[in-house]
């Protein structure tokens, strides 16, 4: 699995992850929305932490390599 998430793009997915908690800790854990909440806060923390998100595999976008120049200053993309 290559890392398609750069450093940013985690910082947010976690920053996020923590704000769906307390918003799904608010509304009750037990509610639909809580339960939504949560899981999503899950897939967003994984995401993350891990570096690598399948539905970037799958649109094949990369994040990473936006910091990296090629040679004529294009986005770099794999």
């Amino acid at each position: 699995m290559k890392k398609r998430v750069g450093v940013v793009d985690q910082g947010i997915r976690i920053i996020a992850a923590i704000a769906a908690v307390v918003v799904s800790l608010v509304i009750g854990t037990s509610t639909a929305w809580g339960i939504v909440l949560l899981v999503l806060a899950m897939l967003l923390l994984i995401t993350g932490l891990s570096g690598f998100c399948p539905v970037y595999s799958a649109l094949k976008i990369d994040t990473v390599s936006e910091t990296k120049e090629s040679g004529k200053g294009n986005r770099v993309v794999h």
